[in-house]
């Protein structure tokens, strides 16, 4: 909960400062918490990028963690290593299917839950190419 209050006070500040659309988004908890506040609030965020999202914790897919994605309401797009330990592409795309705002999958091919961030197999393209993809998805 508080971190989900962390989150919706930082979009409250930026709204001060900000004009035009105000997104939402984060890299595994984060971005968990991130959905979830926007389950809550949808009217908090225009958008949602998840990278990496813990569907569920490594070897335990019977723990979803996606109570609330039928009460997501925020276009959402989910950026996904085919190596993620916490989500495999068959399950992120099954768990989509409950979630009644607009979404897409981009799957990062080869990529851990770190999705090629870190380690020998950075990739210095993949920034760019998640904006993209994000703006795509917006549009």
């Amino acid at each position: 909960m508080r971190d989900r209050a962390g989150l919706r006070n930082a979009v409250e500040a930026i709204k001060k400062f900000a004009t035009g659309r105000i997104f939402l988004g984060g890299h595994s908890y984060g971005g968990r918490q991130a959905s979830m506040l926007c389950a809550e609030a949808p009217e908090l965020a225009a958008g949602l990028l998840l990278l990496s999202y813990p569907l569920h914790p490594p070897r335990k897919p019977e723990q979803l963690r996606t109570q609330h994605f039928t009460d997501l309401r925020t276009g959402t797009l989910f950026v996904q290593g085919t190596s993620d330990p916490f989500g495999s592409i068959a399950e992120i795309e099954q768990a989509l299917k409950s979630i009644p705002a607009k979404t897409k999958l981009q799957v990062i091919e080869g990529a851990g839950h770190d999705l090629g961030f870190k380690g020998k197999a950075r990739r210095e393209d993949l920034p760019k190419e998640i904006v993209e993809s994000f703006r795509q998805f917006l549009r």
